[in-house]
């Protein structure tokens, strides 16, 4: 497996946002599939067996992330996914991805809140990935 680059899977209907950490993701050194929104998204799933997905929440639909979520976890339960999310600044609601009653249905392995630095993505991603000591 050292041999291979990890993918990830980016799942945003902002193209400014994908383009962004397409480009930081790549230099990190990571595979990196990009998709516009939902459907693509679960299409690129399927085709490119990613090692981890980061998906925003708010796509063609309010709940688009977590119905993404939902369908990724349930295709592949081992699949870690970042949610990435500027619902708080947007509606003041706020969710916890870690906490137990939010991992019961945000099926999400972190939450993170937008604008998202890059430094914070990209510690999520090698903790989840166990590419951190």
């Amino acid at each position: 497996m050292a041999d291979r680059k990890r993918t990830l899977l980016l799942i945003d209907d902002d193209v400014d946002f994908l383009a962004q950490m397409e480009i930081r993701l790549r230099d990190a050194g990571y595979a990196v599939v990009a998709a516009e929104g939902e459907a693509e998204g679960l299409r690129l799933a399927a085709e490119s067996a990613p090692d981890l997905a980061v998906v925003d929440l708010m796509m063609e639909h309010m709940d688009s992330g977590f119905t993404l979520a939902h369908a990724l976890k349930r295709g592949r339960p081992d699949l870690p996914v970042i949610m990435v999310t500027g619902v708080t600044a947007e509606t003041g609601m706020v969710f916890d991805a870690e906490s137990g009653g939010g991992r019961s249905w945000i099926k999400a392995d972190a939450l993170l809140a937008k604008p998202v630095r890059f430094e914070q993505l990209l510690g999520v991603i090698e903790r989840l990935l166990g590419e951190t000591a």
